[in-house]
């Protein structure tokens, strides 16, 4: 039931970001004018206390539009942009900061992103070991 729940939250504002920006394309398709020239990058990243999808419910959620420009409920959109432009939306790229001390205590972060990157459909899960191993991925893309 848990999991159903977050699956359906995660569908269902994975929809809202992907789709409402394409409510305006029926009407541009009569323009002769295209309505954007950017392949869509809209997110949903989640972030829950547990090891995998099946066994914890998301503690939080945000949304993440890079294009065409930084936008969405995420706390800082243009850095967590900018981080996965970087990497071309590699989101195995992203590396831990280097200086970054994290205690050695197990206490497990799951964390997903779901949505479009550049037009093509991504799915991304990882499992970090506590979450100052979280905050030291990247600079800002899973700090929210």
């Amino acid at each position: 039931m848990r999991n159903t729940a977050r699956w359906a939250a995660t569908l269902g504002l994975t929809a809202t970001v992907v789709c409402g920006p394409l409510t305006g394309s029926a009407m541009a398709a009569h323009d002769a004018t295209p309505a954007s020239l950017y392949a869509p990058s809209a997110l949903v990243l989640t972030m829950a206390y547990g090891d995998s999808a099946t066994m914890t419910t998301p503690m939080r959620a945000v949304t993440l539009s890079c294009a065409p420009t930084s936008s969405g409920t995420h706390p800082d959109a243009m850095s967590a942009c900018a981080e996965l432009r970087g990497v071309g939306g590699d989101f195995e790229a992203l590396g831990a900061r280097d200086g970054v001390l994290c205690t050695k205590q197990y206490d497990p972060v799951f964390v997903t992103v779901d949505g479009v990157w550049q037009g093509k459909r991504v799915s991304y899960e990882r499992t970090f070991a506590n979450e100052c191993v979280k905050s030291s991925y990247g600079t800002s893309l899973f700090a929210f």
